[in-house]
């Protein structure tokens, strides 16, 4: 078995993923996948495993994004994610999850496309995206408009 299969198997393991499928997977049988899983600790149901990384993550004990082991330091604040890597997925994929404040959600419109946007924290904020923001400020001559003046020239 190579380092590869090995942290594959931990991977979908911890997903709740059964010995059958993930021998599949990786390409081994199913004992070798559940003798490995036994040795590692990672045995048992797969329900019972989900509840039981989900028990380890509110405990601090196991990454939120990928449920590897996390060393906490003994000052400071508690670690929630065992890289950058797994902080960055976890916050793209639950952007809900922030703590946002209504009273800093600005409800605005798009100076190029007209299309309504929220922006969080800049009520200043004209365009909706970087596409629109080039297109207005560098492509006006192609799409027949008067060409920009900056507002410092005014």
């Amino acid at each position: 078995m190579t380092e590869f299969q090995a942290e594959q198997i931990e991977n979908l393991r911890r997903q709740g993923v059964g010995y059958r499928s993930i021998g599949t997977i990786v390409g081994l049988s199913r004992d070798i996948v559940r003798n490995y899983c036994k040795s590692k600790g990672l045995d048992g149901y797969a329900n019972d495993l989900t509840v039981n990384m989900q028990e380890r993550m509110s405990q601090g004990k196991a990454c939120w994004c990928c449920g590897k082991e996390i060393e906490q330091p003994h000052t400071g604040r508690r670690r929630k994610f065992c890289t950058e890597k797994c902080r960055r997925d976890w916050w793209a994929a639950h952007p809900e999850a922030g703590r946002h404040s209504e009273a800093a959600s600005y409800h605005l419109t798009c100076a190029y496309c007209g299309k309504a946007f929220i922006s969080y924290g800049n009520r200043t904020r004209k365009y909706c995206s970087h596409h629109c923001y080039i297109r207005d400020r560098f492509w006006r001559e192609e799409d027949g408009r008067e060409p920009y003046v900056s507002p410092a020239v005014k």
